[in-house]
C-alpha cells in the first residue's frame, strides 16, 4: 500500500478495504466516491479523494464503489439508495439507514467475523461491530452473487 506522509492526521474512518475483497468482487469500479487519498487498493476509473472533493456534493455516475465514513454513514447511503448502482461497505447498525438497506431490492453479505480493514499506516485491524457488502443494480449485485464471499440475502 502506499505511504501517506503524515500518518498521525488519519483519523478514525480511515479504514481501507483489503484488496482481496476486489479481487473476489472481479469488478473495475467507474467511481469510488468517499476515497480517502488517491493511492489505494479499489479498482475505480475515477475518485472523489476526501481531500480534494465532497463526493456528498458530486454527481455519480456508472457503477460506483462506496466505503463511506462510519462516524455519519446516513447521508451516504440515502445518496447511494438513489443513485442505485454500485456496491457498499457499510456496518451493521441500528441507525436509522439500516431500514431503508433492508427494505431496498438490494442484496447483503455480512463480512466475516474475523474481517479485517487495513488502516493508512498498512496496519491490518478489525473494528468493535461488524460490516456487510450491499450491493444494488444488476451489475453489482450479480457480482456479489459469483464472489464467494458469503451467503446472499
Amino acid at each position: 500500500m502506499a505511504s501517506i506522509t503524515n500518518l498521525e492526521n488519519f483519523d478514525s474512518d480511515q479504514h481501507f478495504t483489503p484488496p482481496s475483497i476486489f479481487e473476489k468482487l472481479n469488478l473495475t469500479f467507474d467511481l469510488d466516491v468517499a476515497a480517502y487519498h488517491s493511492q489505494n487498493h479499489v479498482p475505480a476509473k475515477a475518485i472523489y479523494c476526501k481531500c480534494c472533493h465532497n463526493g456528498l456534493e458530486e454527481s455519480w455516475s456508472g457503477l460506483v464503489w462506496m466505503n463511506p465514513p462510519y462516524s455519519k454513514p446516513t447521508p451516504w447511503v440515502e445518496k447511494f439508495l438513489v443513485h442505485a448502482n454500485g456496491l457498499a461497505l457499510l456496518p451493521i447498525t441500528r441507525g436509522r439507514w439500516w431500514d431503508s438497506i433492508w427494505q431496498s431490492e438490494g442484496l447483503i453479505i455480512p463480512s466475516a467475523y474475523n474481517f479485517k480493514f487495513e488502516r493508512p499506516d498498512g496496519v491490518k485491524r478489525d473494528i468493535t461491530f461488524r460490516t456487510m457488502l450491499f450491493a444494488i443494480g444488476q451489475t453489482a449485485t450479480t457480482a456479489l452473487q459469483q464472489s464467494g464471499l458469503g451467503r446472499v440475502r
